[in-house]
């Protein structure tokens, strides 16, 4: 190799690398370029000396950064193929690059710098310690040089510490290694890093202040901070001895550093991950010398100084770690001090908390937020909560939440010194938005725990707040409000003030009665409180709402004085009628809308919580309600059925079976009445005549005003809400005792059970029919020739509404600032809605027919064969937007709550044919969509855009989760689990990363799962399902699939003949699912545990389970007949059930899916080195007697 060639070479290397960065060199010129520069690194014999004159400092930063770069490929690829000579050729030129090849420490770029360590760092982890045993005293020496070189040190140092302990990125053995003998080197280690620390510091504050010596001192404060990064690498993972050793030295330090403008914030970063540490409580002791005089002092001038100097980010990032560090302080404190242990509350705890709450009335949101888990952390504490300190500070506490509570601190507004923080923390004002909700949430579970501490207290400013605003003036502000002169907006700082009062108050009264005893409870203050909330009288809509916040907050208090009962119940009517204009034709504004259904659900949530307390009251109540309804247009549909509910949950106090039924009878009269007329009748069977009576079929001229079928769809929509109410709320007393006297109770089931009637069944079952033939009809509605008679107008009238869309694309929804603009609805958007709404609650009538009506509901003549031919009627034209709600509202409910029984006669013959189904339609729609993904790659145009896909797509994830979840639910019993059946299946796709493995042990079938499973129609639907959506494209589905429910199904079936394809389409289906979703840890774990248990189940039976697993790519096929003889002779299973699975796992290791990121990388073989201990005693799965030589028997009594 001459001298002559390099030069050549790397003439033309340079040209190259000048190609590829010079943003002139056309496209054509940089891929040429490019890939000279790749095949050169790959094939060229003479990288290491062109890599080296490359490297050389006369050169550019480019061509010297792309010079070191070959020499990182060569060690990262070519390492193993290197002679010895070669190598210590390369080590030593590489380590005269770091002593005298670079610029100064002040000159010389960071990518140079970094690219450099990363050279070593990749050595080291080929050959240290065994074949280079020097190397920390190498390092060692050259950080003698001077600063340039020290600073490579500590950059070298860090790179190992995170590639080997941090990432892990190489093998075990060579891992081990190195942190082993890193571990045993570390106190060598650590006093270099203080030394070093300690001795730049110095320098740099004696120099700092000389302009002369300025050069020197910005190369002492560039080592200082490089040398705080490496320890900030290594505080997270040693022992804590070193951390705490010679008296705590390393934190005194930092300490001081917090006060040294240019160290500070890493000063602060290696205290936190100090403070942060877990491990022994007997360990972590040491760390509470934080907690004295000195550590305290440093910490709290260095916050007030950083505070001071105004808003400058380097400053404020600063702040905020400091604060994190007292928040870590506080969780150490909470963690060492309990009743058993010797650890004292320290003398500075006073201290402590004044600076903790300081970072609590900061103007910046963000580190309010930031101290409210510590605080919570405190106030829960057994020992400190107790503490005089911390109880004389709850009300400092408490008056500071009062102002955290305020909503401001919008980024893009500038009405409070919080927005210049906000501006830093936030995006968006949606940002802040979404961040303050969780904050307020956050601060309401903190302030009721000091509450629990001190409920007095609480309850007094709630009550000065309260009589303040009650009296303040109204200060709409200058966002005034567009639905009339004189109203707030939801940014008005009269609102602001009103919500953030609400809220407290109602946080701090719910404590005052979970900790008082009734006695001590101030009654009187609570009733003067009441009667001045209800005698206020606000015209503005967003008031209003937290006025009727309060007195529901307040109405406790009235279940002491219930004479002040009539009161509370005329304030809450008035505002179920509330108008800003009386008789005004304009629509409603959505802050109008929301105080009357506010005021319903007042209404209904004091019916529920205290039925006994408005009993005495309630034909008051029902005059009221009787009134609100003669008047068809005063009420919408929604707020009728609120106040009926409230009507039937008292009902439920009479407690007498005869006056109930009687009242509930008397209730539907009118709905009973519209809902059977003939009329109605008609139109509720005959699609035609349904769309002509609301509506859909009309070309309308003013979308907006002009809707002549309002009135139609109204009575429609009375019938449905009001039937739903009564299902949902109508009930038997609780007590057999109550319920047997009241004439409630019919007899026993076979097991003991008692069988009650529901007194509303008669009625319910009366409308029962119309109710399965509007479902009928509105299925049959989505048939095309159905669609087609939709008028010009009301083309989309079935599509989904603009939220729903959002909604499941996880679009944030804008503030709203439309809370005050009348909801001017076009007549297409009220049809939507209309459709969307009417289809739902129908299904809800039916998920909740059968908690309610119980055997009577179940025993309706041929009920199975009705709801096949109502609500499974036309699925293939319903889309996955209607489907869902109907699995989730209507099936789930019903299957769940539906005694054994009726197993046969209903759900058997229901769920059959709709299992079939679903499962053909879900593998269709997965086939589109994987067809779709093959196209995407040939750049196929489509005319259907990508929002629309996207959409379409994320519908069949849901859909296919909702299918999965009900399949389980219905087969699998999880032991010891209830099923919430209102759990949403969208959970974020986050969920999926989850490395939850072994399905649950006692995942067995439910007796619903055997029944279902003993029919071969749905048993085959069912397993087909549940192995074929292993290979669909959701991961969450597919995790969930295989730890709850694949094995328990197939389980079932093992005992029976199983066709061998059926075993091998089984295996298979696992590792096709393992070939799409290996990538995410969770989902491969569960994939491989249940490919295991397949293949160790039915192996011995079908040899064809082999002819599977020697299609994998890449078996190693002598391990596979190894594994095979073992599991075919349990004789020779000696190893653990863990081991056999971790082979199981390498032999299909080549069907497992990877990382897009990692397919196509190019591999990085790091060998082992001869092993740095004497081999440890073999385990005995291997019998030591039958080494030949006896060295068993000798290894055994090694130390």
């Amino acid at each position: 190799m001459s001298a002559e060639q390099v030069s050549g070479l790397c003439e033309q290397l340079v040209k190259a690398v000048t190609v590829i960065m010079d943003p002139a060199s056309t496209q054509r010129y940089r891929l040429e370029a490019l890939k000279f520069c790749e095949e050169f690194k790959e094939e060229c014999p003479i990288c290491v000396p062109c890599g080296l004159k490359l490297a050389e400092k006369t050169q550019t930063a480019i061509v010297r950064h792309f010079g070191l770069q070959i020499l990182e490929h060569v060690v990262k690829f070519r390492w193993n193929d290197m002679p010895r000579l070669e190598k210590v050729y390369l080590k030593n030129n590489v380590m005269g690059l770091i002593s005298n090849g670079t610029q100064s420490i002040l000159e010389e770029e960071s990518h140079i710098k970094d690219v450099l360590s990363r050279i070593v760092v990749e050595m080291i982890k080929r050959e240290w310690p065994q074949h280079w045993p020097d190397m920390l005293k190498e390092l060692d020496t050259l950080s003698k040089q001077g600063e340039t070189q020290t600073e490579l040190v500590m950059f070298i140092l860090l790179r190992l510490a995170e590639d080997v302990v941090t990432f892990q990125t190489l093998p075990t053995q060579r891992r081990r290694d190195i942190q082993q003998t890193l571990t045993q080197n570390m106190e060598k280690i650590f006093s270099f890093l203080l030394t070093t620390l300690q001795q730049n510091v110095n320098k740099y504050r004696h120099m700092k202040t000389d302009l002369a010596q300025e050069p020197k001192a910005q190369a002492n404060c560039r080592v200082g901070i490089a040398a705080l990064n490496t320890l900030a690498g290594y505080i997270d993972w040693v022992a804590l001895s070193h951390i705490t050793a010679d008296n705590c030295k390393l934190l005194e330090m930092l300490c001081l550093l917090l006060n040294e403008p240019e160290l500070q914030i890493g000063a602060s970063e290696c205290l936190l991950i100090a403070v942060s540490r877990k491990g022994k409580l007997e360990d972590r002791k040491p760390l509470m010398v934080l907690f004295g005089d000195v550590a305290m002092h440093y910490i709290l001038s260095a916050a007030q100084t950083a505070d001071g100097e105004g808003l400058v980010e380097k400053h404020y990032v600063f702040l905020k770690r400091l604060c994190q560090v007292l928040c870590a302080l506080g969780s150490q404190l909470c963690a060492l001090l309990g009743s058993d242990s010797d650890v004292e509350t320290p003398a500075n705890f006073g201290k402590y908390l004044e600076a903790f709450l300081a970072f609590t009335t900061h103007p910046s949101q963000f580190l309010r937020s930031s101290t409210q888990i510590t605080w919570g952390a405190l106030f829960r504490h057994e020992v400190l909560s107790r503490d005089p300190l911390l109880l004389a500070l709850i009300p400092k506490y408490l008056r500071a939440s009062m102002t955290n509570l305020v909503k401001v601190g919008f980024p893009s507004k500038t009405d409070s010194p919080s927005c210049e923080y906000s501006r830093f923390d936030f995006d968006s004002d949606e940002d802040f938005n979404a961040f303050f909700n969780s904050f307020r949430a956050q601060q309401g579970e903190v302030m009721r725990m000091a509450c629990r501490l001190d409920p007095r207290t609480g309850f007094q400013m709630a009550g000065e707040w309260l009589k303040y605003q009650l009296t303040a003036p109204l200060d709409t502000g200058p966002m005034n409000s567009r639905s009339g002169e004189g109203l707030c907006s939801i940014f008005s700082p009269s609102f602001v003030q009103w919500d953030a009062m609400t809220f407290f108050s109602e946080s701090v009264i719910s404590q005052l009665f979970r900790t008082m005893d009734k006695d001590e409870i101030p009654v009187n203050d609570g009733i003067d409180l009441l009667q001045l909330v209800l005698s206020f009288e606000t015209k503005d809509p967003l008031i209003l709402s937290c006025v009727l916040t309060n007195i529901s907050a307040l109405f406790p208090f009235v279940t002491y004085r219930p004479e002040y009962l009539p009161q509370v119940l005329s304030k809450l009517f008035a505002s179920v009628t509330f108008e800003v204009v009386e008789e005004s034709k304009a629509p409603r504004t959505r802050a109008v809308k929301n105080v009357r259904r506010h005021a319903c659900s007042s209404i209904i949530k004091m019916c529920r919580d205290y039925p006994q307390l408005v009993l005495p009251n309630f034909d008051m109540l029902y005059n009221h309600v009787k009134q609100l309804l003669s008047n068809e247009l005063l009420l919408t549909q929604m707020e009728k059925c609120a106040l009926m509910e409230a009507l039937v949950l008292i009902s439920n106090q009479f407690k007498d079976y005869q006056r109930q039924k009687a009242f509930l009878e008397e209730l539907m009269a009118p709905v009973a009445g519209l809902w059977l007329s003939p009329e109605m009748q008609r139109v509720l069977s005959d699609p035609e005549a349904f769309i002509s009576y609301v509506g859909a079929d009309n070309k309308i001229a003013d979308p907006v005003l002009d809707d002549s079928s309002g009135l139609n769809r109204s009575r429609i929509s009375f019938c449905v809400y009001t039937i739903l109410g009564v299902v949902k709320r109508a009930r038997w007393p609780a007590a057999t005792e109550e319920a047997k006297a009241g004439g409630f109770l019919l007899g026993y089931m076979p097991s003991g059970a008692p069988i009650y009637r529901n007194p509303c069944t008669e009625q319910v079952l009366k409308l029962f029919d119309n109710l399965l033939a509007l479902i009928r009809t509105h299925n049959n509605l989505y048939m095309p020739e159905m669609v087609a008679r939709l008028g010009e107008t009301f083309a989309k009238a079935l599509d989904m509404l603009e939220v729903e869309k959002n909604a499941i694309l996880g679009l944030p929804q804008p503030l709203l600032e439309l809370y005050d603009s009348p909801v001017y609805k076009t007549v297409l958007e009220r049809m939507q809605g209309f459709f969307c709404t009417l289809y739902d609650n129908c299904f809800h009538i039916l998920g909740n027919a059968g908690p309610s009506m119980q055997q009577d509901f179940y025993t309706v003549e041929g009920l199975a064969s009705q709801l096949l031919s109502s609500a499974f009627i036309n699925l293939n034209n319903i889309p996955d937007y209607r489907l869902r709600p109907m699995l989730r509202v209507f099936v789930k409910p019903l299957v769940l709550s539906c005694p054994s029984e009726y197993y046969e006669t209903l759900v058997s013959p229901m769920l059959g044919p709709l299992f079939t189904y679903l499962h053909v339609r879900l593998s269709q729609k997965w086939q589109v969509i994987n067809q779709r993904s093959m196209l995407c790659e040939d750049d196929a145009a489509d005319d259907n855009p990508e929002s629309q896909e996207m959409l379409e797509e994320q519908l069949v994830r849901l859909l296919t989760r909702e299918v999965m979840d009900l399949i389980t639910v219905c087969c699998v019993s999880k032991k010891g689990v209830e099923h919430n059946t209102t759990a949403s299946v969208d959970g974020d796709d986050d969920e999926a990363m989850a490395t939850e493995v072994t399905p649950p042990a006692s995942a067995e079938l439910t007796e619903l799962g055997k029944c279902l499973m003993n029919q071969e129609d749905v048993c085959t639907a069912l397993l087909i399902t549940a192995y074929a959506s292993l290979s669909w494209k959701d991961t969450l589905s597919c995790q969930r699939t295989t730890t709850q429910l694949c094995w328990p199904l197939l389980k079932q079936v093992l005992p029976g003949n199983l066709l061998p394809d059926a075993v091998s389409w089984f295996f298979t289906s696992v590792l096709k699912g393992l070939q799409i979703h290996g990538q995410h840890d969770g989902c491969m774990a569960a994939l491989v545990h249940l490919a295991f248990q397949i293949y160790e189940a039915l192996r011995p039976r079908y040899t064809e389970l082999k002819a599977v697993m020697e299609q994998i790519p890449d078996i190693p096929r002598d391990s596979l007949e190894q594994f095979d003889s073992k599991l075919l002779n349990p004789a020779l299973q000696k190893v653990t059930d863990k081991r056999r699975k971790d082979n199981f796992k390498r032999l299909i290791a080549g069907c497992i899916g990877k990382p897009l990121a990692e397919q196509f990388r190019k591999e990085v073989h790091i060998r082992n080195l001869p092993s740095l201990f004497k081999k440890v005693k073999p385990s005995l799965e291997t019998d030591v007697l039958q080494n030949e030589d006896g060295e068993g028997l000798t290894a055994l009594f090694e130390p």
